[in-house]
């Protein structure tokens, strides 16, 4: 298997499972477990800030002492372990404490797989992130379209079970063979070199940081709210599902075209787009709360989502040493995906419990900050390069 395609079935895999995890898990817990949407939006919310310590502390200090393919390896076993813990599970205590144990082990895999892509790309071995990229949310949205179905025929139950198998396939697959520079442990004496304060003080890594940071909290409502918020508004049960992937199908054409087209572009243009798109996506959600409206602002997740993370990884792989990055993953999940995502949780929770359409235009806390630091930062870039082309 090349490496290409060895990173594209990684990729596909991982994220058919994040797929069921990231918009269904919630709503599987206040259906199946009957618990409320209150005390599911706080065991999701502390999950989260697992998932933060987990990635911020645990992720880059394994992968100092272990290859990135033990990695892969430790993380899926754990996660399909914790995953079997839920069907004892039916307290708000028992569910808050396997989530959290959940939250140490599978995210992991999020990070571990772009830092891999990360290695490949600057090693010359990955000739196309976003190709391989691309398949990861053509994975996220095949599953939504069979758990429609699924979910439609046996109830809520089939969630559970779809995870469980999906997990299954991809602790599986990560004992394949892999390129042969992810089964390379850490030097002696490498990790000395790694410090996160030499990672900070890289020339606007802070800066572009925290955009990523503001981007990535701008979607706490959609991954745990848009699910019940569809019912809400009366949209079919069997077209829940394929709504919730037009996002998807939305990333999966960035990703093919993202490459070729866009490469000329600065990150700080690219995230100044993302957080344009951002914004339209929830007022739109806000003002007009239909299905019609909604399935239209999903195509915005090309922008609000993909267009965020392509411009992180570009800015990575053109700035950061190859050492460093997993540090670099590690913060960009713990903050940007996990940290944030649980403070706008609960605070889009609240909301939802007043107005649901409130969850949504709340999100503008976030996504109009990163706009104007993302015009700001952009700014930068412009001034830079006339100073180089003088």
């Amino acid at each position: 298997m090349n490496t290409q395609r060895w990173m594209s079935t990684h990729f596909f895999s991982f994220f058919m499972t994040w797929g069921i995890f990231l918009p269904y898990w919630a709503g599987w817990m206040i259906y199946t477990k009957g618990i409320s949407v209150s005390e599911a939006s706080l065991i999701m919310s502390l999950g989260l800030i697992a998932r933060g310590l987990s990635t911020l502390f645990a992720f880059p200090y394994l992968l100092e002492r272990i290859s990135n393919k033990t990695l892969l390896n430790i993380a899926g076993i754990g996660a399909l372990i914790t995953i079997l813990c839920y069907v004892p599970a039916h307290s708000f205590t028992s569910l808050l404490l396997v989530t959290i144990a959940l939250n140490i082990f599978y995210p992991i895999l999020m990070p571990a797989l772009d830092s891999v892509a990360g290695i490949l790309v600057q090693s010359k071995q990955l000739k196309h992130y976003g190709k391989s990229r691309q398949w990861g949310s053509i994975g996220f949205v095949s599953v939504g379209i069979m758990l429609t179905v699924f979910t439609s025929m046996f109830g809520d139950d089939v969630i559970f079970w779809a995870l469980l198998l999906g997990v299954s396939c991809f602790v599986g697959l990560s004992f394949l063979k892999a390129p042969e520079i992810l089964s390379k442990k850490p030097q002696a004496g490498q990790t000395k070199k790694i410090k996160v304060l030499d990672l900070l003080q890289i020339k606007h890594f802070m800066l572009v940081l925290l955009i990523v940071i503001l981007l990535q909290a701008a979607h706490a409502t959609y991954y745990n709210y848009g699910y019940i918020f569809l019912q809400e508004i009366d949209a079919p049960v069997y077209l829940i599902g394929v709504i919730i992937n037009i996002a998807v199908i939305a990333e999966i054409i960035f990703f093919s075209i993202a490459d070729k087209r866009l490469h000329h572009l600065s990150p700080g243009t690219l995230l100044a787009l993302a957080a344009a798109g951002s914004s339209l996506r929830w007022i739109l959600v806000f003002a007009f709360p239909n299905v019609m409206v909604f399935s239209i602002a999903q195509t915005l997740h090309a922008f609000s989502f993909a267009m965020g993370h392509y411009a992180f990884m570009k800015y990575l792989t053109t700035n950061i040493p190859h050492i460093q990055i997993p540090k670099a993953q590690g913060m960009y999940s713990a903050f940007a995906l996990s940290w944030s995502t649980a403070v706008f949780t609960i605070f889009g929770g609240y909301l939802y419990e007043i107005e649901p359409r409130y969850a949504f235009i709340g999100m503008l806390a976030c996504s109009l900050p990163a706009m104007l630091i993302a015009l700001v930062y952009r700014r930068v870039e412009v001034e830079k390069n006339v100073l180089l082309s003088a």
